[in-house]
């Protein structure tokens, strides 16, 4: 399906149409390179709960299915310090598809990363957090995104 642009906020109905819409974003102005969705390691359940902090750059996510809790990219690192916060839809829902984002320099190292959410409930799709990533090397980052 190709996104719904007619309403206040974009919609869509799957990986791709989430794919899509993190690579329109352009998290600080930079082109996504790849994009990970996230399948709880437990599980392989592809739906969360999902935990933000913007400000520390940290998020957290906890399978639907089974409760598992993972970190996103880094976010272990900033967890301790953050002040996470629940994500909702304008609808009231609490559970979404994730995708990780990852803007990259021109070396493949990790410039950015942003975390899509698609609302399991009505398809509402957004950027709940992003951040910049200031350390080299970031193999890791790609390698624990989902």
């Amino acid at each position: 399906m190709a996104i719904d642009r007619s309403g206040e906020f974009w919609r869509g109905e799957d990986f791709t149409d989430l794919a899509d819409y993190l690579r329109e974003f352009k998290p600080g102005g930079y082109p996504v390179a790849r994009i990970k969705e996230m399948v709880c390691l437990q599980c392989t359940g592809r739906t969360f709960a999902v935990l933000v902090d913007d400000e520390e750059g940290c998020a957290e996510v906890t399978c639907a299915a089974c409760g598992a809790r993972a970190f996103v990219a880094d976010s272990a690192d900033y967890w301790a310090e953050a002040e996470p916060g629940d994500c909702a839809c304008p609808c009231g829902g609490e559970v979404f598809h994730v995708t990780v984002g990852f803007a990259l320099y021109a070396g493949g190292e990790v410039r950015w990363i942003s975390v899509g959410l698609r609302c399991v409930q009505d398809g509402t799709m957004g950027v709940y957090a992003d951040w910049k990533i200031n350390y080299s090397p970031t193999d890791h980052l790609l390698e624990g995104a989902a």
